[in-house]
C-alpha cells in the first residue's frame, strides 16, 4: 500500500520523525504554491501600483471556489487516510475514485459561473475604471485553471493521506519553474501586463495536472484512479460531503471575509490595497510550518485513528503544537524586526508609500503569527478526526466575528484609520486559536469519532 518504513513511522515510530518527514515537504510544497501568487506580485509591482491592487482586489473571489473545493479534497484525504491506516486497501481505492469525480464537477461548474459572473462581482466590490479593467482580465483568466488545479489537490491529496508528501512537492516544483519563465516573457517581453500574469499561471498548471493523472492511474500504486470504473458510490458521495461540507462552508465563507476585506481596504486606496496584498502574501511565507504542522497532524490523526490508536493520535498533536508554535515565535521576532521587514516589501513594490504601508502590516503580523502555529496544528487534530464541523464553525466566526467586529471597533471607536485593518487581522487570529485551545481541552475532538472499518461500507459518524 504505501512503503512500509513510511507506514511504521506514522502508526509506530518516532513522532517527531514523522511529523518533519511528512511536513517539511508540505512547507516546500507551500512555498512552490505560493511562489504562484508571489511570482505575480513581483513582476506586476515593477509595472505599476494599479495592476498589484487589481489582483489583490480579485484574488479572494478565486479563493473562495478553491477553498470550498479544498474541503472535498480534505474530506477524501481525511477518508483515504483513514481507510490506510486500518489496512483497507479496496475502499481507500474506491474514495479516490470518489474524490475524482466530486472534485472535477465541482471545479468545471465554477470555473464556467465565476467566469459569467466576473464583471458583475468586481463592480460589486466596487471597483472602477482602471482597477475595473484589470480585475475582469486578470480573474476570467486565471478562474479557467480550476479543472487542472483540482487534478493536482487529487493527486496531493491522495498522496498526502498515505503518507507521502515528497511526491506533490516535486509535481508543484515543475509548476513554478514554468510560471516563473513564463512571467517574465509575458509581462516583461510581450508586455501583456495583468493577462500574461494570469496566462503564466494557468498555463504552468497544464501539464503538472496532466502528470498527475498519469500518476494517479498508474495500476502499480495499490490506491489508485480506475478510470474504467468511475462511477458514484453514493454512501461515499455522501460521506465526503458530510464532512468535507463543513470544511467547504468554512474555508469559502472565510475566503468570501477576506474579500470584504479587501473591500474595506479599497476605501483606503489603491496604495493601502497594495501593500495589504504584499503583507498577506507574505505573512502566507511566514506561516508556512504552522499550516504544514496542520496537515501533518491531519494525517497522523487519521491514520492513528482508524488504527485505533487514539493515544497516539494526541501525542503527535501535542508535539506539532509545541514545535510550530516555537518556530513561529523565533521566526516572528526576526521578520518582525522594521529594516528586516522593509528589505522584503521592497522586493516586491518599488513605490515608497506601498512600501512604508506593507512594512507597518508585516511587523504587526510576524509579531503574533505564533498563534498560527495553535491555530493550524488544532484545526488539523479535529479535521483528522472527522471533526469538521467544528473548523466550520472557529473559520467562519474568526472573520465573521472576531474580525469585523475588531475593525469596526478599531475604524469607529478607536480611529487608527488603516492600522484598523492590521490589528483586526491579528487580533482574530489570536481569538480564534484561543477557542480551538479551549475545545481541545474539553476532549471535544474525542467525542463521535469517525470511525471505519475493513468493510465494503464505511459506517457514519456516530451522533
Amino acid at each position: 500500500m504505501q512503503k512500509k518504513s513510511n507506514h511504521n513511522v506514522i502508526l509506530e515510530g518516532n513522532l517527531a520523525k514523522g511529523i518533519l518527514a511528512l511536513s517539511i515537504p508540505i512547507v516546500i510544497n507551500s512555498l512552490i504554491q505560493t511562489m504562484y501568487n508571489l511570482t505575480d506580485t513581483y513582476w506586476l509591482g515593477q509595472i505599476g501600483t494599479n495592476p498589484m491592487a487589481a489582483i489583490t482586489l480579485v484574488s479572494p473571489i478565486q479563493a473562495i471556489i478553491v477553498n470550498f473545493g479544498q474541503g472535498l479534497t480534505v474530506a477524501g484525504s481525511i477518508l483515504i487516510a483513514q481507510y490506510v491506516g486500518a489496512k483497507d486497501e479496496r475502499n481507500a481505492k474506491d474514495m479516490t475514485n470518489q474524490l475524482f469525480l466530486c472534485t472535477m464537477i465541482f471545479s468545471l461548474f465554477c470555473s464556467l459561473v465565476c467566469f459569467l459572473a466576473t464583471p458583475s462581482i468586481i463592480g460589486w466590490l466596487g471597483a472602477d475604471g482602471n482597477i475595473f479593467t484589470l480585475g475582469k482580465t486578470y480573474l476570467q483568466i486565471v478562474i479557467l485553471d480550476m479543472p487542472f488545479l483540482f487534478l493536482i489537490n487529487i493527486f496531493t491529496a491522495v498522496n498526502q493521506s498515505q503518507g507521502n508528501t515528497v511526491k506533490p512537492m516535486l509535481l508543484n516544483l515543475l509548476g513554478i519553474v514554468l510560471n516563473m519563465i513564463l512571467d517574465p516573457l509575458f509581462l516583461i517581453v510581450f508586455k501583456w501586463g495583468v493577462a500574461g500574469a494570469a496566462l503564466a499561471t494557468l498555463l504552468a498548471k497544464v501539464p503538472c495536472a496532466l502528470i498527475a493523472v498519469m500518476l494517479l492511474i498508474n495500476k502499480q500504486h495499490s490506491i489508485h484512479l480506475d478510470l474504467h470504473n468511475l462511477r458514484f458510490d453514493l454512501h461515499k458521495v455522501k460521506t465526503i460531503i458530510r464532512i468535507g461540507l463543513p470544511t467547504a462552508i468554512g474555508g469559502s465563507t472565510m475566503q468570501f471575509g477576506f474579500l470584504l476585506m479587501s473591500r474595506s481596504v479599497l476605501k483606503y486606496g489603491s496604495i493601502a490595497v497594495a501593500a495589504y496584498g504584499i503583507g498577506n502574501r507574505v505573512n502566507g511565507l511566514i506561516t508556512m510550518p504552522a499550516n504544514a504542522m496542520g496537515s501533518a497532524t491531519a494525517t497522523i490523526v487519521g491514520q492513528n485513528i482508524g488504527a485505533k490508536q487514539l493515544n497516539r493520535a494526541e501525542q503527535s498533536y501535542k508535539l506539532a503544537l509545541k514545535m510550530s508554535v516555537a518556530f513561529l515565535f523565533i521566526g516572528g521576532l526576526i521578520l518582525s524586526r522594521e529594516f528586516i521587514a522593509t528589505s522584503i516589501v521592497g522586493i516586491f513594490s518599488t513605490d515608497s508609500k506601498v512600501i512604508v504601508l506593507g512594512t507597518d502590516f508585516l511587523c504587526i503580523l510576524a509579531l503574533y503569527c505564533w498563534t498560527n502555529g495553535i491555530y493550524n496544528t488544532t484545526i488539523g487534530l479535529f479535521q483528522g478526526s472527522g471533526h469538521t464541523m467544528v473548523t466550520m464553525l472557529v473559520d467562519a466566526s474568526r472573520l465573521w466575528v472576531f474580525r469585523f467586529l475588531t475593525l469596526f471597533v478599531c475604524e469607529n471607536l478607536l480611529h487608527m484609520g488603516v492600522r484598523s485593518i492590521w490589528y483586526s487581522v491579528v487580533i482574530s487570529n489570536g481569538l480564534s486559536a484561543f477557542i480551538l485551545l479551549i475545545l481541545y481541552f474539553s476532549k471535544t475532538w474525542k467525542k463521535d469519532k469517525l470511525q471505519i472499518s475493513n468493510t465494503q461500507e464505511p459506517s457514519a459518524l456516530a451522533h
